[in-house]
């Protein structure tokens, strides 16, 4: 199967703009990052001080055998290593409680973006991509983000100072040990490039092994009874295997840079033995500045290695901080205008006082919609309902009739003319107070983990507990539900599993009817109910539906006779429109699929 790409990369260098965003979410974490500085630089001086403690031991107690400085010296080390072990202390503290506010904030916004999102980015983007994301991107990007903050920190600062304390002891030695910083350079930008490329790839891979997964685990009902557990393993085996193949050219090349380095490190240090064993012997410098300089090239490498091992963590998480980036930025096809929100707010600080309630008329005017990918399905497509009728939309799959409630509902805009809602074009006003004035009960019910009561009270999270059993009876659910042990505390499960399909759309339905709306869309609600439990629905139907507008798509026909107006829909166009009984008297399209649909089998 193949899966939704959302952005291909071809740059192979670091992208700066990405990484100006990515440091942008740290802003609220400068005390942490301050501290990190603060800390890191001790830690360095610290590391530096330590050769020149032992420099001290060799020159003047170990060559003088002079030990009257000996209790001096345990003094000092003693001091040193408690020192050290409070900063290190420090330092680990900072950094983890740095990764973990991280994470929390990418997250946060990562996830209040997807709030934001309209239906069509849901419509066309996979599960499992957003699921790579929001887990294994982020904390990635996290982890690398707060310890390579760290290594960055502390290896710059130990660069800085050793090679200030070298240059203070001895030019010719220091400038022996930074000849060999262009080969350094040379094998960075080298392997840089291939390390980049191959996590970039290790990341889109992941992201189609995250998809399948949840495809695999969603569709395990329909795999077991068509049969298709050996297909899906084989489809599965090649993403591991290409994942597999990602992940050892990365390895490969990580494992053969460190390498490099190391033996770069060990010619400096042959070096400085060379020409530090020649000026010891002629007296020009002691046995223990030799032995700081050895100890030097050793820590001098060390933060280059740390340095090193950063860039290759930073390539490896610019491909998760472009995924992130990537959701986070995600533009919504639709949002309000500057205008819009000024007087209507948003949808976290929404102008409650300036919106205006709903009587519920809508007119399509010269309506056409095409969706980014796929043929025209509305065009010039006009319609209008009064306030408070009941519609009915009827017709073959494809016809339009999702479109039309889509677009009603403002999940999609139209890519042509307008859709007025009381008189007035809905783009001029909040989509957050359309939203706010619409039910919605789909044919696939979807419930929450959480108790039954919780799961009505989504629809007004300050309903009383009087309310949610009001609505409860009114649509059915009350009795089924007071049967169950705990009552409307009833555990759901996720996705409403303790629940049979009838019952999960009754609670759906009692969640849509408490929010009390204006508007009332019904996604073929009651297909995939029985026969009783649809007689229930349609008369808790009928009661709810006065005094509010309604639009009904339905493949049992014989739950929309009531309704004020249904429409025959073909290709986005309207081919009849009129009552039940006008409809029947015609004797054309309708006719036919009411016939069709409840002739009764011969009996020979």
């Amino acid at each position: 199967m193949e899966h939704f790409e959302e952005e291909t990369y071809q740059d192979m260098s670091l992208n700066t703009g990405t990484w100006r965003r990515i440091f942008s979410f740290m802003r609220p974490l400068k005390r942490y990052i301050y501290l990190i500085i603060a800390l890191a630089t001790l830690l360095a001086i610290a590391d530096a001080a330590y050769p020149l403690i032992n420099r001290y031991g060799i020159d003047y107690i170990i060559e003088e055998r002079d030990l009257s400085r000996l209790p001096l010296f345990i003094g000092i080390y003693v001091f040193y290593m408690f020192f050290v072990a409070i900063l290190v202390y420090a330092f680990i503290y900072v950094a983890e409680k740095l990764q973990h506010e991280l994470a929390y904030i990418i997250r946060k916004k990562a996830f209040k973006n997807l709030q934001e999102l309209p239906f069509s980015y849901y419509d066309r983007t996979p599960v499992g991509w957003i699921m790579a994301r929001m887990t294994s991107d982020s904390r990635q990007l996290s982890d690398i983000l707060s310890w390579g903050l760290v290594d960055i920190t502390w290896g710059g600062m130990m660069m800085l100072i050793l090679i200030g304390v070298m240059l203070y002891l001895n030019v010719q030695l220091t400038l022996i040990t930074l000849g060999v910083l262009p080969v350094l350079i040379y094998l960075s930008w080298f392997f840089r490039k291939r390390i980049l490329k191959a996590y970039r790839d290790i990341r889109k891979q992941n992201s189609k092994i995250t998809g399948a997964f949840n495809e695999g685990i969603s569709g395990a009902k329909t795999t077991k009874t068509l049969v298709l557990e050996e297909t899906n393993f084989q489809d599965f085996d090649i993403k591991t295997a290409n994942m597999r193949r990602h992940s050892i050219r990365a390895a490969v090349f990580a494992s053969l840079y460190f390498p490099s380095i190391l033996f770069v490190a060990s010619i400096a240090t042959a070096l400085i033995f060379y020409f530090g064993g020649i000026d010891v012997s002629n007296e020009v410098i002691t046995i223990g500045l030799l032995y700081v300089f050895v100890s030097y090239v050793g820590q001098f490498f060390d933060p280059i290695m740390q340095l090193a091992n950063s860039l290759a963590q930073f390539q490896q998480a610019q491909a998760s901080a472009e995924r992130v980036v990537s959701l986070i930025d995600a533009e919504p096809d639709i949002k309000d205008t500057p205008e819009v929100i000024e007087k209507y707010g948003t949808m976290e600080e929404p102008i409650k006082a300036n919106w205006e309630s709903i009587t519920g008329a809508i007119r399509f005017e010269n309506v056409s919609f095409k969706y980014k990918k796929g043929e025209q399905v509305l065009e010039d497509f006009n319609l209008s309902v009064k306030a408070g009728e009941s519609v009915a939309l009827v017709g073959h799959t494809g016809a339009g009739k999702s479109t039309i409630v889509n677009l009603i509902c403002r999940f999609y805009e139209p890519t042509g003319g307008r859709i007025l809602i009381d008189g007035k074009d809905y783009r001029e006003r909040s989509v957050h107070w359309l939203h706010s004035h619409l039910g919605y009960v789909l044919q696939s019910p979807e419930l929450f983990s959480g108790s039954i009561r919780e799961n009505i009270r989504y629809g007004n999270l300050s309903a009383t507990d009087e309310m949610i059993e009001e609505a409860a009876r009114l649509v059915g659910a009350h009795d089924f539900i007071i049967g169950f042990k705990d009552g409307y505390d009833t555990e759901v499960s996720e996705g409403g599993s303790r629940l049979s399909v009838g019952q999960k759309q009754l609670i759906s339905f009692a969640r849509a009817l408490i929010a009390n709306p204006s508007i009332l869309i019904l996604d073929e609600a009651t297909s995939s109910v029985d026969t009783e439990t649809e007689q229930r629905i349609q008369r808790a139907i009928e009661t709810v539906m006065e005094g509010r507008t309604s639009f009904v798509i339905a493949h049992r026909l014989s739950t929309i006779v009531k309704a004020d107006k249904i429409l025959v829909l073909e290709h986005g166009r309207i081919l009849e429109s009129g009552t039940h009984a006008e409809l029947l008297e015609k004797g054309e399209h309708y006719y036919k699929l009411y016939t069709n649909q409840f002739k009764e089998p011969s009996l020979n």
